[in-house]
């Protein structure tokens, strides 16, 4: 233990310095611990959302994404699926095929997304565990059907999955004509099997029927959209990029999660950011106090502060005893904060008390998910708010002339 440290556990914990300048540093304890938490526990509730957020995107979005770079479609023939799905990192694969459509029942219509799927869907996409009426169910026999969002079936007025048929109308490719528009389009009516529940977008914008359904409504004859690739739990999908390209030739592009929803996990790190830097500042306002509990402590030492000079004490020193007071201080209030930030966030995350008051959301607790990497943030960020701090209040009390304060 060096000098500057010996004085400044003393001036904090020594037994015959109780003071109010002691109240003061252990008010300042409590003001830095509760800014410090607050930053713990609101990043862990933020990584809940975004996990939240990630997991509703995955159920519509594959890790991978195989889609033509020219047009919108590819014969699904072109693709060595085979090749593809022998991969090491790859857990499953399927073909797709979409395109915007207009549903119908009764008097009501709504816009909708059909995504044809064939029977390997459901390997790569957990949607039968997101089903709350009904089953995942696009063909059954020769017989298709349709798999719909609760939301478009509200938009469409579906109140019961009793024999209820709706209307699917798709544009017939290179033969609309705006003199006879019905005409242009290919009707069918197919039964709803099932409604799922995720986010509002999803449920009001896609709807599941057969593959084989949606290339006869679209024209894709033996034709798709997409390829989409489910990889293994721990496979980095940048990396698997390169293999699933060099299995496709030139025609094909290869996309990650994050690449076909770029814009998505861009305003996720920015709000993220935002929450950090905005509970920073709060820090910041909740430091004043230590330099508030220094600087009285350094007005109440100016006794001290002569008798080292006459022991030959030197203005540096003396400056290092009050720093290290004041992270003395701030390092015990982040330490109490972090304790808590990271206890309060792991009990949430595990027992989840705290609950949602909405029946509407699709969880019943606030989610939280406690990161080691925020925790590591949090310390360095405080460390150089208290060290500034507390530098910049001592060097601007204790001049290097005038060390006596």
């Amino acid at each position: 233990m060096t000098l500057s440290q010996l004085f400044a556990r003393r001036y904090l914990f020594s037994p015959k310095s109780h003071s109010v300048i002691n109240l003061i540093a252990g008010v300042s304890v409590v003001a830095v611990a509760m800014p410090v938490a607050a930053m713990i526990i609101l990043l862990s509730v933020f990584n809940g959302f975004e996990q939240l957020a990630r997991s509703m995107c995955a159920t519509f979005d594959a890790d991978l994404t195989v889609m033509p770079v020219r047009g919108q479609t590819f014969d699904a023939a072109a693709i060595d699926t085979a090749a593809v799905a022998a991969l090491p990192e790859v857990a499953a694969l399927t073909l797709v095929a979409e395109q915007s459509v207009l549903l119908e029942h009764g008097e009501r219509q709504v816009i909708a997304r059909v995504r044809g799927v064939d029977d390997r869907y459901g390997e790569v996409f957990p949607v039968a565990a997101s089903v709350t009426a009904g089953r995942y169910e696009v063909r059954l026999g020769d017989l298709d059907r349709v798999v719909l969002g609760q939301g478009m079936a509200y938009d469409l007025g579906v109140r019961s999955l009793a024999d209820t048929r709706i209307g699917i109308y798709a544009i017939r490719r290179g033969s609309f004509s705006s003199l006879l528009p019905l005409d242009g389009y290919t009707r069918r009516t197919v039964p709803v099997s099932g409604l799922y529940s995720l986010d509002a977008e999803t449920e009001s914008r896609y709807a599941l029927t057969s593959l084989r359904l949606a290339q006869e409504l679209f024209g894709y004859d033996g034709r798709a959209t997409g390829l989409l690739v489910r990889l293994r739990d721990g496979a980095d999908a940048r990396a698997v990029v390169p293999a699933v390209e060099r299995l496709a030739d030139e025609a094909f592009a290869v996309r990650t999660r994050e690449q076909m929803n770029p814009s998505f996990y861009r305003i996720v790190a920015y709000e993220k950011w935002g929450v950090f830097f905005i509970s920073l500042l709060v820090l910041v306002v909740a430091s004043f106090s230590v330099v508030g509990a220094l600087s009285m402590l350094m007005i109440d030492k100016r006794d001290d502060v002569r008798t080292l000079r006459a022991l030959g004490a030197d203005t540096s020193l003396i400056r290092r005893i009050f720093i290290r007071e004041g992270l003395l201080i701030g390092g015990l209030g982040a330490v109490i904060g972090l304790v808590l930030g990271v206890g309060c966030s792991l009990v949430q995350q595990r027992y989840g008390l705290i609950r949602i008051p909405a029946e509407t959301f699709l969880l019943r607790s606030y989610p939280v998910v406690f990161r080691p990497s925020d925790l590591l943030l949090v310390v360095a960020a405080f460390a150089a708010v208290a060290y500034s701090v507390s530098r910049l209040t001592v060097y601007s009390m204790i001049k290097k002339r005038d060390f006596t304060l």
